[in-house]
């Protein structure tokens, strides 16, 4: 077991990104780390498998390969899962499930190729442990063995972090549909405001005008910090056969003992060295921001105000970086525009996925019309107060930079779950005065 087959997954868009990551985190290139749709594959042994699990923020989650072959049916699934060692990754104690994806297979039902591998591994154990196997659990089982399905081969995996690695474990207040971590993270590096293959971030300020719960500027205080994405969280690896607690505790003592120079500073939250800012028109969500990043240890590294992100003026002298996904739904209608009963957050999406809705056209159409008014207020309230600023925003909506009526000068492809998205830049200028008679 000395050398390991790792798959990262990630979200769509994030692949070069992830394999940037992982080439700081591990210094591995070439063909040790390749970067491929919806994931990076990693050679490594048990510590680098640890160190992914503990420090990485763009993965999902770390998988170990165990088998890889062509396949037909759902008998040959059984032979492939027959042939796995199963016995030397977890006992006939602990509990198990199996999670199939697949991607233009040729088997008619998902289901009962679960089953058949779900028979593999414990007729294995029976044939190993003198009949004895472990219990099904699919709601929190010890171990999650993975299947993926492609048109001619199949894959089988073991989990080695459990809960996704989205949750770190410090967010216990949250809104309606709260931006993932990874996400968040993703967006930090695709803006270029954290650089992944070094570990760096930028001096520049960092402010979030619609921060909700506080996912970016917590996981941007986080980086600048250099607290480990994962050391709030247990992981699956930990119930696993081949599991060694002093490694464990020697790669988190590690990670423990690194802080960035650019963290000098970060003691008192009134002192200049503060640069990452965040406010919310909802107070209620300001409180779980505070709550939120207390629980992540940076607290004193954040500044979190309420306001109204159309009155908002800037947190500090120095122009910076602003970094958000925008408000919509019922946050919209707290942002500024009067008048807007709250209907949800994925009422709006930027005034283009209620369209159509069971609401009624009437309401779709007012829903637009908010996000109009929204949008082409902040972009004024940011060419007069935010002058040499940039503005990256998160959206489905390809008709956002024309609400804004601004052109964006970047346009990165981001993946929020199965919604397709743009993380948009603006390079913000001053307000054009009236034309000198």
């Amino acid at each position: 077991m000395s050398t390991l087959t790792l798959f990262l997954p990630c979200a769509g868009g994030v692949e070069d990104l992830l394999a940037d990551e992982a080439h700081g985190l591990t210094g591995l290139a070439g063909q040790d780390l390749l970067t491929l749709r919806g994931g990076v594959r990693v050679r490594g042994d048990w510590a680098v498998m640890l160190r992914l699990n503990l420090l990485s923020r763009l993965a999902q989650r770390v998988l170990i390969e165990l088998a890889h072959a062509p396949y037909r049916d759902e008998h040959e699934l059984y032979r492939l899962a027959s042939d796995v060692a199963w016995e030397q990754w977890f006992s006939p104690r602990q509990s198990f499930r199996v999670d199939v994806t697949a991607q233009a297979s040729p088997l008619k039902s998902l289901n009962f190729a679960t089953l058949r591998i779900k028979d593999a591994v414990a007729d294995r154990f029976r044939q190993q442990a003198g009949g004895v196997r472990p219990s099904i659990d699919t709601q929190q089982p010890d171990v999650r063995v993975q299947a993926h399905l492609g048109p001619q081969d199949a894959t089988l995996y073991i989990d080695t972090s459990g809960e996704p690695l989205f949750k770190r474990g410090w967010r216990q207040d949250k809104g309606d549909a709260p931006l993932k971590e990874t996400l968040a993270a993703a967006m930090l590096a695709a803006s270029g405001w954290w650089q992944p293959a070094t570990r760096t971030v930028s001096p520049l300020p960092l402010y979030d005008p619609c921060c909700g719960s506080g996912t970016i500027v917590i996981e941007a205080a986080q980086l600048l910090l250099g607290l480990p994405a994962g050391g709030q969280r247990r992981f699956a690896f930990e119930r696993l056969g081949p599991f060694d607690a002093a490694t464990w505790n020697a790669i988190k003592k590690e990670a423990a003992g690194v802080r960035p120079e650019s963290a000098a500073g970060q003691n008192d939250p009134q002192s200049p060295g503060v640069r990452i800012f965040g406010s919310d028109v909802a107070h209620r969500m300001v409180d779980f921001a505070q709550r939120n990043a207390q629980r992540a240890g940076v607290a004193h590294a954040v500044q979190l105000r309420g306001g109204d992100a159309l009155q908002r003026l800037p947190p500090c002298a120095t122009p910076g970086v602003l970094l958000m996904n925008p408000p919509y739904g019922e946050r919209i209608a707290a942002a500024g525009v009067a008048g807007q009963p709250a209907r949800g957050r994925e009422a709006f999406q930027s005034g283009t996925l209620a369209r159509g809705r069971a609401a009624g056209a009437a309401t779709a159409a007012a829903d637009v019309n908010a996000g109009d008014e929204f949008f082409t207020r902040l972009a004024a309230h940011w060419k007069s107060h935010y002058a040499g600023w940039s503005a990256w925003l998160l959206t489905p909506d390809s008709k956002l930079p024309g609400r804004l009526r601004l052109k964006e000068s970047r346009r990165v492809p981001l993946w929020n779950g199965p919604i397709e998205c743009r993380l948009l830049r603006f390079d913000l200028t001053a307000r054009r005065g009236p034309a000198a008679p």
